[in-house]
């Protein structure tokens, strides 16, 4: 995948494990049963809930949180790769959205209006979007990868009025403005800049000024708006990994209700710190990467790009990420490796043994033991988030096992975007969590699995979708979300999810196969580094009808050239995934099994969640 070309994870260096803390344990004689029963106590007394929040509107969040946290360390951000970190505190973040907001709406008059958000993430993205949202207009975020035409549509079916890009976006707004195919937009707003008034082009800098001299002459209009928990304040346009992007209506109550969920299952404090990884304009980032920890008072520190992620992990010293199951897949993949290279996996795998016996027993000393991978994710790092998409549950057990707690969530842009959640006094590794709080998730017309279409209604629950009354009226129905994916709730209130209702395979006899299931074991193969999974038409036979199991593969080919040896053919390589396919069909139901594999040398088309774009890759076909 393009944006993970440059992800490496350095090679690790492991102690001897001299555990030193154990014979201080034998000497204490302690008694185990005794305190396996309190731990059991306090176990049951942590089932319950935390007190959760019960903000309105984001503006309040704001309010509180500038106010409260003035001198706490906001945002930390590398603008010279060549110097360290930058800290912003709240208090000027502050003053900056108030100025802009000032500015949006009594320099420029353009309040009430859409506006586009474009950029990679940076400090003057976290401002224009709060000062949307606090009362300036609606926020339009929209992905910074997007061609030059898909932007233009996204301005044009928006009728954004204004564009707010980053310098990194100069040269293709400039072709956009060139083209004259954008009406609507009256200002086209660049962070980073001082420049005046130039035409359509003015600088998000002077416009801050422009604003504190408003706000100094007396103006107070802007923070004494007063904002709708039910009006329609951010347009989010999917990703479409099954279908052309639909517009997603947002309102202050949906963003401020996922603040609410997750603090009744998570318990952060103003001394956390996130590590923001993934883009902005996407509500998972934007709400519980961005409004989230502000809430809290908390810090985040800006990823300066996958490549960097490393010296970032150590230089920002996060105790939390956002992350989706690539990355973490990935993570797993390069520390085990490097765990095997230094000969260590037998010392791992018996320390992990041991520590957990402990921990059973109310002993934990994991961050002690594994302090060596610690310090390599920058030493603080004690809670990892994986949403998006299932992940292996080995993975997030391995995780948990060396010390980090491992959460996983579930929802969608139309759930802005949080509908389940793991409870941190709770876990359960492999599930999606449990329905958050504000949310009523049940299965639609489950099999005899107990598998069926997850439908969720929510306070976080989108107001509809944009200019589309059919298309909201198919997608709600008594109030009930139909989401498209697939899954089960065990009898405790878990979700697990099992696929997506669109790519699911009808077998000829009525079986249906979800792709992502056998994805997964796919991604237990070392020879595999991706796969995508899916019914094919079997033309040969001339039956339209039947669908062939099929495997798109691409070869993890430096894997293939440890094991196996350099030069070889593309024959050589088709027979080594092959034989590795039949292996893992004697595992699967027979009607499960892959019948056909396409070696692909380029990468899958990909959502900037790193979720493969199905439809595309399948009409590649057609």
């Amino acid at each position: 995948m393009r944006i993970l070309k440059d992800f490496k994870i350095p090679d690790f260096k492991f102690p001897k494990f001299k555990m030193k803390g154990l014979s201080d344990i034998e000497e204490m004689k302690v008694d185990y049963e005794s305190i396996k029963k309190e731990h059991e106590t306090k176990n049951k007394k942590n089932s319950k809930t935390y007190q959760a929040t019960d903000y309105k509107t984001i503006k309040e969040v704001f309010q509180k949180s500038t106010t409260e946290f003035a001198e706490n360390t906001f945002i930390l951000e590398k603008f010279n790769s060549k110097e360290p970190f930058k800290e912003i505190k709240y208090k000027e973040y502050r003053s900056d959205v108030i100025s802009l907001g000032t500015a949006l709406n009594d320099y420029l008059k353009i309040k009430d209006t859409r506006i586009i958000i474009i950029g990679e993430n940076t400090y003057h993205w976290y401002v224009s979007y709060m000062a949307l949202l606090c009362g300036s207009g609606i926020a339009v975020p929209i992905d910074k990868e997007l061609p030059e035409n898909e932007i233009i549509n996204v301005i044009n079916r928006s009728k954004a009025t204004a564009v707010i890009f980053s310098t990194k976006k100069k040269e293709v707004i400039n072709k956009i403005i060139t083209s004259n195919s954008t009406e609507s937009v009256k200002y086209f707003i660049q962070m980073n800049s001082d420049e005046e008034l130039n035409g359509k082009i003015i600088g998000l800098n002077y416009l801050i000024k422009q604003g504190n001299i408003l706000i100094n002459s007396g103006d107070n209009t802007y923070m004494d708006i007063e904002i709708d928990p039910n009006e329609f304040k951010v347009l989010i346009f999917t990703s479409g990994t099954t279908s052309n992007s639909k517009g997603v209506m947002i309102c202050n109550r949906n963003l401020a209700e996922n603040i609410n969920v997750v603090s009744a299952f998570v318990k952060l404090y103003p001394t956390d710190r996130f590590l923001s990884i993934l883009p902005l304009h996407h509500t998972y980032e934007s709400t519980i990467g961005f409004l989230l920890p502000m809430s809290i008072g908390m810090s985040i520190g800006v990823c300066q790009g996958l490549k960097h992620i490393v010296s970032d992990f150590k230089e920002v010293r996060p105790t939390a990420i956002l992350t989706v199951p690539l990355l973490v897949e990935n993570l797993y993949k390069k520390i085990n490796a490097n765990i095997k290279k230094s000969k260590k996996e037998g010392i791992v795998n018996s320390m992990i043994h041991i520590t957990n016996a402990l921990k059973s027993v109310g002993i934990d000393i994991k961050r002690k033991v594994f302090s060596e991978i610690h310090e390599n994710l920058g030493g603080n790092i004690r809670i990892i988030v994986s949403a998006a998409a299932p992940i292996d549950p080995k993975i997030g057990k391995w995780f948990e096992d060396i010390g980090i707690l491992f959460l996983q969530g579930y929802g969608l842009t139309e759930t802005a975007p949080i509908a389940a959640l793991t409870p941190e006094f709770k876990p359960m590794i492999g599930s999606a969590g449990r329905p958050v709080v504000c949310a009523d998730i049940k299965i639609d017309n489950p099999n005899e699995k107990g598998e069926g279409e997850i439908l969720i209604k929510s306070e976080t629950l989108m107001l509809g979708y944009y200019e589309d009354e059919k298309a909201t009226k198919e997608a709600i129905v008594d109030g009930y979300f139909h989401s498209g994916d697939i899954g089960y709730m065990d009898e405790d209130g878990y979700l697990f999810i099992t696929g997506r209702c669109k790519n699911v395979i009808v077998t000829q006899n009525g079986k249906n196969i979800y792709p992502e299931e056998i994805e997964l074991v796919l991604g237990n193969i070392p020879e595999i580094k991706e796969s995508m999974v899916y019914g094919k038409q079997d033309k040969e036979k001339k039956n339209e009808k039947e669908l062939i199991i099929t495997a798109k593969i691409i070869p993890n080919y430096e894997e293939i050239e440890k094991i196996y040896g350099k030069d070889l053919t593309d024959k050589q390589i088709y027979d080594i995934i092959w034989e590795k396919i039949k292996e893992v069909n004697r595992k699967l139901t027979s009607y499960k099994a892959i019948k056909k594999i396409e070696i692909k040398k380029d990468e899958f088309e990909k959502t900037t969640t790193m979720k493969i774009k199905r439809y595309v890759e399948i009409q590649k076909e057609q």
